[in-house]
């Protein structure tokens, strides 16, 4: 004999009920209906999501796809720079701590959440609850803008490249200075060869941001090229996007090791890289060094952006998806720190030719002037057992600075400086120049072009999973999204283009990735329940995820990023962001603060991430939309994971609530005509 059935409790936005109902409890003129269909037995049956999705057509290309996005330019000129600021080889331990108890976790719950229900960013949260459909959209606003100005770095690439093809180093537009204008000539050399070049010659940078001037003609054509190039690879999704990965993925790899054969066999080498690894314990005291090597692994992963549950969706119910992330993070790690030896051996070889330049240079000044017994053939090695003893009056009147291998490694760079003008003034060294720095940029495209497939594979998987865009073709709305990138990203072609892109970088992708990343964590564990995710791991893997995984997952990977988040806050309220302005006449860049119409815009971009969010909630909440397709299909498919759903079809079928047996789930919807 069957139970009664319990009654229901009141509604706490889990039921399907709030779809027939406003607010108040009046009915919707344009409701709907959830019809139960299923035998006299109760057992509900629904045909699995995803079934006609696209596929990875092996485990390797799955593997260098994630390989590919996940390793990108951050791990050749971010990481070595933060490396050298705090703390040297010190700096791995809150680095691998921060791997383990914030980049794993977090990278799992995306990747597993995604191939479980095998949806996107967007239908994954509706699928959790309609009312966290906003994270989806929040995700896929600031992935737009991050694929907007990444695909100009890989435009600069394009340029920096073709500009390679050359027969010897002397040939290269950067070695020298141009011989030809007065006022050119002058303000190359207050600056340095390839400092002009970058910004004289690539960007023709404008004094402020304020003065953009006229698109540069070449570099729009590279643009072009750069968003082509990107559509063709993208444009049917991961059946186009998957071949390229094979080449994406391994070629910096084969860069890499070229360059670390090299680069270990110069001089200077083993300074460069024992200047950059000496550790300094004591830096481990700052909270900003760890907090440094949380955001490097946040963004080193690609979280947030929507990426890694699509790949993860495109994956076999039954695939191994924690080994998967385990092997990719060792390897993101390990890129990381090789990486690192193999930009700070190149360094090294080039502070080792600057200091033999400079100690020439202040030998000569030492011996006119007849100071410490210092002649035109003294040594470098009379030169650094005699120079500390020469009065600091002297030097400074003789403007001598000193030259030491340690004081030209601690001039660091990062970005955009370090790989556009400090190495290509170390490539310059190298024998055949051209080669080097040809290799090196098709380096540099291939992680740019792997991390902006994974980008544009995230934003259009959203998309694509919206059913209005379902009716075209894949090849028509990744063109339309392309035209529309490249048409906006005019405003970085522009002689202000790298104060915009900084701009971008700064305040489009960070704090709206960094709220969707929490609302991510807090929705799988606490929403969805991290009992019922961790047995869909098991289901899917055979594993079970023990205590580490609970502990991350629940508490400290949900604070980590909350600190995150909090300190980028209170550094952008504190410190007054600027960004830096080329000044012709002094052939320097100048720290300037951004104007306040500027910091409007990126005030609003911010908003723009993160608003989607609490939008979405209040309009399912009140049920504001007269039609909303999306929330119908996420509300059906969260059935199987919502135990108040399971309450209102046992009360409404007569369900015994005693019966083990597990529930299925409904097949149609009955659309309700309008009274």
């Amino acid at each position: 004999m069957a139970a009664k059935a319990e009654p229901i409790g009141p509604l706490n936005g889990h039921e399907l009920a709030p779809l027939n109902t406003r607010a108040d409890g009046s009915e919707r003129p344009h409701g709907v209906t959830i019809v139960l269909q299923g035998s006299r037995s109760n057992s509900l049956q629904r045909d699995a999501p995803g079934e006609d999705r696209a596929a990875w057509s092996g485990k390797l290309q799955f593997f260098l796809s994630i390989i590919g996005y996940s390793v990108g330019l951050g791990n050749i000129w971010r990481f070595p720079y933060l490396c050298q600021q705090n703390g040297g080889g010190a700096f791995l331990i809150p680095f691998l701590i921060m791997l383990i108890l914030e980049g794993i976790p977090l990278f799992l719950i995306e990747m597993a959440i995604g191939q479980k229900m095998r949806l996107g960013s967007l239908g994954v949260w509706n699928t959790i609850h309609p009312w966290l459909g906003g994270i989806g959209i929040a995700s896929c606003v600031v992935t737009l803008f991050v694929a907007l100005y990444y695909n100009v770095i890989i435009t600069w690439v394009f340029f920096y490249l073709f500009n390679s093809i050359r027969l010897s180093a002397d040939q290269l537009p950067w070695a020298h200075c141009p011989q030809d204008n007065g006022t050119a000539e002058a303000e190359c050399t207050k600056a340095s060869a390839t400092v002009y070049y970058w910004y004289r010659e690539a960007l023709d940078a404008s004094p402020s941001i304020d003065q953009p001037g006229a698109p540069r003609w070449w570099i729009v054509l590279y643009l072009l090229l750069a968003w082509i190039i990107v559509f063709f690879i993208v444009m049917k999704g991961i059946q186009s996007s998957g071949k390229v990965v094979y080449f994406t993925s391994l070629f910096p790899y084969v860069v890499l090791t070229i360059f670390f054969v090299r680069g270990i066999t110069l001089p200077g080498s083993a300074d460069g890289i024992i200047h950059m690894y000496k550790p300094k314990l004591n830096k481990l005291l700052d909270p900003t060094v760890w907090l440094d090597a949380a955001t490097q692994v946040f963004y080193s992963f690609g979280l947030a952006f929507g990426s890694l549950i699509a790949f993860g969706s495109y994956n076999t119910p039954n695939n191994n998806c924690v080994r998967d992330v385990l092997l990719v993070s060792v390897c993101n790690a390990l890129t990381a720190i090789y990486a690192s030896v193999v930009i700070f051996s190149i360094l090294g070889f080039k502070a080792f030719t600057m200091v033999e330049k400079c100690i020439t240079k202040e030998i000569k000044i030492l011996a006119l002037h007849h100071i410490n017994g210092f002649t035109l053939n003294s040594t470098q090695e009379y030169y650094e057992a005699h120079y500390p003893s020469v009065n600091s009056t002297v030097t400074a009147a003789l403007n001598l600075t000193g030259c030491s291998m340690s004081k030209n490694l601690e001039e660091a760079a990062e970005g955009t400086g370090l790989a556009f003008i400090v190495f290509t003034q170390a490539i310059l060294k190298l024998t055949p120049a051209p080669f080097w720095s040809i290799i090196f940029f098709l380096m540099l495209l291939s992680l740019g072009l792997g991390s902006q497939i994974g980008i544009m594979e995230g934003m259009l998987c959203t998309i694509f999973d919206i059913d209005f865009f379902k009716r075209f073709s894949k090849p028509v709305i990744t063109g339309a999204v392309c035209t529309f990138c490249f048409f906006v990203g005019l405003i970085f072609t522009t002689g202000a283009g790298e104060y915009w892109l900084k701009m971008f970088d700064s305040f489009a992708g960070t704090i709206g990735l960094v709220v969707v990343a929490l609302l991510e964590m807090v929705s799988v564990i606490y929403i969805y329940g991290h009992e019922r995710f961790t047995n869909d791991i098991y289901e899917m893997t055979g594993y079970r995820p023990g205590w580490y995984w609970q502990v991350t997952w629940r508490y400290v990977g949900p604070f980590i990023v909350s600190c995150i988040l909090l300190s980028s806050l209170i550094f952008m309220l504190l410190y007054p962001p600027t960004y830096g302005a080329w000044n012709a006449e002094e052939g320097r860049v100048e720290k300037t603060p951004y104007p306040d119409w500027v910091l409007a815009i990126a005030v609003a971009m911010i908003l723009a991430g993160i608003l989607p969010i609490p939008v979405v909630l209040l309009l399912r909440r009140f049920q504001c939309l007269a039609l909303d397709v999306d929330i119908h299909q996420g509300s059906i498919r969260r059935i199987e994971t919502t135990v108040s759903t399971k309450e209102m079809m046992s009360d409404q079928d007569g369900v015994d609530s005693s019966d083990e047996r597990p529930t299925r789930l409904p097949t149609s919807i009955v659309r309700r005509p309008k009274k």
